[in-house]
């Protein structure tokens, strides 16, 4: 798996977790601090997205997202798994975290879950389907996925918490301490957003620009955007409920200022560009008026603003997942997408910015 892929990949997950998990009226229990989830992740990691199944389970708009997302169909291996071992992961998950760990030029992904597990069961589907190792006084089942394309190791760390991993490196270990400056501002990022059942941190490379080039859609390929985004140090996922909507909020963090004000100025012109086509008379011709009105309140909805943290500048994106787009995207994904003429974004000024 590419490293521009899994970057992607993950922004895409991301926000779209965010936005459906994160939009319920009430938390009924307290969630679980993410910086213990923290110390089960791998020092190295790239990104990393917490999950925090029990505090979501009360969520009322969690059945709305589920009627919203596309059907598809189970992915066999799942399937086979959950009829061997009776796991279903709407009931039996308490929380997971997931990394993304660079190995050359691709990326390893490593899963820890809590959660209510039949040992015995897993243990024998482990043995049936694939081979049991022992590393390091771990035991560790390897199981083919993708009809034996590649392999997965699956090993339990106690009886209610496994851990999954995807990559060359199946005996990854995670129990490293952390206690270095790196890890300090891993911990920074998760205690501001410690409030939130799902969110995302993600260290940024230079891989997020080509990522962004090659999967970017057409009004937002900038290369001005990219090489921005390209020098951004840090990117933040999370979300709020706001009545009947989700707000989603997104931030990169730069050591340099100027950059901040560029990207600041870069994404407002983009947007505007982007409401500038949904205008236009052949997208009111080709896209229903309750798509196009859809698509325009949640970019009505959008505000971009700077901040300062002292030693990283900020550019903070906030816009709303309203029902009406959930409503649109249900009902569109047939419907070509919005699209508006690919222009030269204008230099940087300073009548979009807002602090």
């Amino acid at each position: 798996m590419k490293i521009g892929t899994v970057f992607t990949a993950t922004a895409v997950v991301a926000i779209f977790a965010a936005g459906s998990f994160f939009a319920y009226q009430h938390w009924r229990t307290p969630v679980r601090d993410p910086l213990d989830v923290l110390t089960q992740m791998p020092p190295d990691a790239k990104a990393v997205i917490f999950c925090d199944f029990a505090a979501l389970k009360t969520s009322a708009f969690l059945a709305e997202f589920y009627k919203w997302a596309p059907a598809s169909g189970v992915d066999e291996d799942y399937r086979q798994f959950v009829q061997a071992t009776g796991f279903n992961y709407e009931t039996d998950l308490n929380w997971a975290g997931i990394a993304i760990v660079p190995r050359g030029q691709d990326a390893a992904v490593i899963a820890v879950a809590d959660g209510r597990f039949d040992r015995k069961k897993i243990s024998a589907y482990g043995l049936q389907t694939g081979t049991r190792e022992n590393h390091n006084g771990r035991e560790l089942f390897l199981l083919p996925v993708q009809r034996g394309s590649r392999r997965i190791a699956l090993t339990f760390l106690r009886d209610d918490r496994i851990q999954i991993t995807s990559g060359e490196d199946l005996d990854a270990d995670v129990s490293a301490t952390q206690t270095d400056a790196d890890a300090l501002a891993w911990k920074e990022r998760f205690r501001r957003l410690a409030g939130s059942p799902v969110f995302a941190v993600v260290r940024e490379d230079a891989a997020i620009s080509s990522a962004f080039g090659a999967h970017a859609p057409g009004n937002f390929q900038s290369p001005q955007l990219a090489g921005l985004l390209d020098q951004l140090q840090w990117i933040t996922v999370a979300g709020k409920p706001e009545n009947d909507r989700l707000r989603i909020v997104l931030e990169g963090e730069a050591a340099s200022e100027a950059t901040t004000r560029q990207l600041s100025d870069v994404v407002n012109a983009l947007l505007e560009m982007t409401q500038a086509g949904l205008n236009d008379a052949k997208t009111r011709a080709h896209l229903a008026p309750a798509v196009r009105e859809a698509y325009l309140e949640v970019l009505k909805s959008a505000d971009v603003s700077r901040i300062d943290r002292g030693e990283t500048k900020g550019v903070r994106l906030i816009f709303d997942v309203t029902p009406n787009f959930l409503d649109a995207a249900r009902s569109a994904t047939q419907a070509p997408a919005p699209t508006a003429p690919v222009k030269r974004v204008p230099a940087p000024g300073r009548g979009t910015i807002r602090n």
